[in-house]
């Protein structure tokens, strides 16, 4: 039976605003569209810090272009409390190192699992390092992202660390329907492809067949 992540994570914020605590959360951001709901959310609960680091997006222009609209982003929101951003590095080697071997497997498959799980140990190390109560991935808000595993990898990173991991599943409660709508506030650039080489070959493979 798979656990209701949303609502571990409901108990959790409600714990927490019982006790009148206010953690630090290292927050992994995949793009500026999919942290938009995650950060509304859970900005009156935790003290965020934005981890961008995204070694998968292709190319490095593209990279830069999500990296500049996190930061836009972030500068029109007014928050309980300041969210601040770490730039992580463009570190396509590790990735590709990451994934080798799952390279001809379709978006959704091991191959994205190796990239989640890249993001979220880099993401745990340095939450580790910087003294963070927690660490997280806006990652499950998308509906083109396996919530079930993105979790299991956090909760493996867990168990290995000691580093506590914020269990999510942000789509729920119309998180991505609500990431669109502040996406078109904020006149978001929202892109039309994961972010890997791979995903964007499907998309222009699809787009030549139409």
């Amino acid at each position: 039976m798979n656990k209701n992540y949303q609502k571990e994570l409901e108990e959790l914020l409600l714990e927490l605003d019982n006790r009148g605590e206010v953690p630090t959360l290292l927050l992994h951001s995949c793009c500026a569209p999919c942290s938009s709901y995650v950060l509304e959310y859970l900005s009156s609960h935790f003290k965020i810090t934005i981890y961008f680091y995204n070694p998968n997006i292709f190319p490095h222009q593209e990279f830069i272009k999500r990296l500049e609209e996190q930061k836009r982003l972030i500068s029109l929101l007014e928050p309980k409390y300041p969210i601040n951003l770490v730039e992580g590095e463009y570190e396509i080697e590790l990735y590709n190192e990451a994934i080798k071997g799952y390279e001809h497997l379709n978006e959704g498959s091991e191959r994205c699992f190796k990239c989640y799980e890249l993001r979220l140990k880099k993401t745990a190390a340095l939450a580790e390092k910087m003294g963070f109560d927690y660490f997280g991935t806006t990652l499950s808000v998308s509906p083109y992202k396996n919530a079930y595993k993105i979790n299991e990898i956090g909760e493996i990173i867990e168990r290995n660390t000691g580093q506590r991991f914020l269990l999510s599943d942000f789509k729920k409660n119309e998180g991505y329907k609500q990431s669109i709508v502040l996406s078109k506030k904020f006149d978001l650039y929202r892109q039309d492809y994961c972010g890997c080489r791979y995903s964007l070959q499907r998309k222009n493979l699809v787009n030549r067949n139409d």
